[in-house]
């Protein structure tokens, strides 16, 4: 049975900000703040993965500390359930509760509640698995995990430096190891092992078109990428060339894109997956020569985009959008290869974001279903477990590939008739190996674009006539109260205020391939208003329209 009171003078020497008016609220990202605000938050992350274990029955929990793309004077905490998949939702509201607890008796109370609600046995073993990226706070936070964990008597193993992905493979591995859904060896170097002969089976034996430019935007993903290419064939054994740029990790202030002082430095570093996403160029260091590929990750490598400049020089973004596209083409036509197509039901699912061309590709030119749900990956990952074979990335290019348990019997069955079968299904199922079911992995999903573009022989360029993406613009609007914003139908129409919807539909009926929407921001008080049209200026005229609905609405 936890001592109390020893949780009380635990807590009190991480005590919670003094700024009453500030609320934590565990997202998506987890809890992502300034790192002088993550002390008591991490203490109590701490005490609710052991409950969450123990709830349980003492399967492993993961905790990541990162902050992904944020600046390092940034940092976060998540919580990784069994199956390498994001912490259950209804459990998020007991992480902002924790958090927010004015006081370390009002903490324990609500400790203590929690396992009252959720008829939690004190007396279970707790587990808790926890890594960080390399960010320099990243030390001091575990630290303070480790008191947490302590004092509630959890077993708990650090994997120290790793990408989230890692953990969240891990995580899975030792809660599925001696049963019939074992799904690796619960170690970094099981993660290399596992990745790097599923990626050799995948290419049967295909050869790349030239290197590909990593950037790893000096966070995580640059050691551990080096690491994975160690496992790989070599470019003189016919091997994948991978040219790794920007991964210095012992320089913090050059962690991802922005421009800033940290430590009484100043930094200007051009890279990571926002910085190409954001400013729609390549980053420096990458040397992009005409039709070169390149890719970039973010700062704990779970997201990827590809780019390239064309032979005219003009940069071209191959972003989650056109990964989600090549993923679901190549699975469904291996599918139909292997005499599956009526037997594996594959499917994409996007968010309001995607652009309408990549939806019109899936839907009309690949025939494939397409779901749209809310904007956040928790989301995305659940809509794609009601497929056969769920295909989700967000544009920013986070995502992955989530076979189901019928489509992994029925490939592990199948029983090919011809060569030409039996190559399609040994190639599905070195898939279902080489990708990262748990969660969006940079690392995997490289490998899976690699696979592909050898198999259909493509460069960038063939990759990017598969479509051509609409126009699109995406506009901050702030306004006095962003809850009078209240989005429905995953997120693409306004329910209130009363009007604006009516308003919205009547503008994009004027415009050829016309579409928009307004989203309240769930940080500030702003909506972001997404608008796309068949032109260039078509597409602004829409986003300056919807814009002043808004604005007219928000009372500004």
């Amino acid at each position: 049975m936890t001592d109390q009171n020893a949780i009380i003078a635990a807590s009190a020497r991480f005590p919670k900000p003094p700024d009453k008016k500030f609320v934590y609220q565990y997202g998506t990202a987890g809890f992502r703040l300034k790192v002088t605000l993550l002390d008591s938050v991490v203490f109590r992350v701490g005490l609710l993965a052991a409950l969450r274990s123990r709830k349980l029955h003492g399967q492993a929990i993961g905790v990541m500390i990162t902050a992904s793309h944020n600046p390092p004077e940034d940092n976060g905490v998540k919580l990784v359930d069994p199956m390498g998949e994001m912490l259950e939702e209804s459990w998020e509201a007991y992480a902002t509760t924790l958090a927010n607890a004015p006081s370390d008796e009002q903490l324990v109370q609500e400790y203590n509640n929690i396992i009252t609600e959720c008829h939690i046995q004190s007396a279970t073993k707790a587990k808790v698995v926890f890594a960080r990226d390399t960010r320099p706070s990243g030390a001091h936070l575990v630290s303070i995990l480790v008191e947490a964990l302590k004092v509630v008597d959890a077993e708990y193993t650090d994997y120290k430096l790793l990408t989230t992905p890692q953990l969240h493979y891990i995580t899975r591995c030792l809660n599925t190891k001696g049963t019939p859904h074992e799904y690796g060896e619960p170690s970094e170097e099981g993660y290399y092992a596992k990745t790097a002969t599923a990626f050799k089976a995948a290419m049967q034996g295909r050869q790349h078109i030239g290197s590909v430019t990593v950037d790893c935007a000096n966070g995580i993903g640059g050691p551990k990428l080096r690491e994975l290419i160690k496992h790989l064939s070599s470019p003189s054994e016919g091997g994948l060339e991978i040219k790794v740029v920007n991964d210095d990790v012992l320089r913090p202030e050059r962690l991802n894109h922005q421009v800033r002082a940290f430590m009484h430095a100043i930094s200007v570093v051009q890279c990571g997956a926002d910085y190409v996403k954001t400013n729609q160029r390549a980053p420096p260091s990458s040397h992009a020569t005409p039709l070169t590929r390149c890719a970039s990750l973010d700062g704990d490598a779970d997201r990827i985009v590809y780019y390239f400049n064309d032979s005219d020089g003009t940069f071209r973004l191959l972003d989650g959008d056109r990964i989600a596209t090549l993923a679901a083409l190549f699975i469904a036509d291996l599918a139909r290869s292997a005499g599956l197509g009526d037997r594996l039901k594959v499917g994409v699912v996007q968010t309001a974001y995607a652009n309408g061309a990549s939806t019109a590709y899936v839907t009309q030119d690949l025939r494939l279903p397409v779901v749209c749900t809310n904007t956040g990956v928790k989301h995305l990952h659940h809509a794609a477990t009601k497929f056969d074979v769920g295909v989700y990335f967000e544009a920013n290019g986070h995502g992955t590939v989530v076979f189901s348990d019928v489509a992994l019997k029925r490939l592990g069955k199948c029983e090919p008739k011809s060569p030409a079968q039996s190559s399609a299904l040994e190639a599905l199922r070195a898939l279902t190996a080489l990708i990262n079911q748990t969660v969006g992995d940079a690392l995997s999903d490289l490998l899976l674009v690699e696979v592909i573009l050898a198999h259909k022989g493509w460069g960038p360029k063939e990759w990017d006539l598969t479509y051509t993406d609409l126009p699109n613009r995406l506009v901050r609007v702030e306004v006095a109260d962003r809850s009078i914003f209240k989005a429905v139908d995953a997120e693409r129409k306004l329910e209130s205020p009363p009007g604006v919807q009516r308003r919205i539909d009547a503008a994009v009926a004027k415009f050829k391939d016309g579409r928009s929407f307004a989203r309240a921001s769930g940080t500030e008080d702003a909506v972001r208003v997404y608008a796309e049209a068949a032109t260039r200026s078509e597409t602004e005229d829409l986003a300056q329209k919807v814009v002043a609905f808004i604005r007219h609405a928000g009372g500004n």
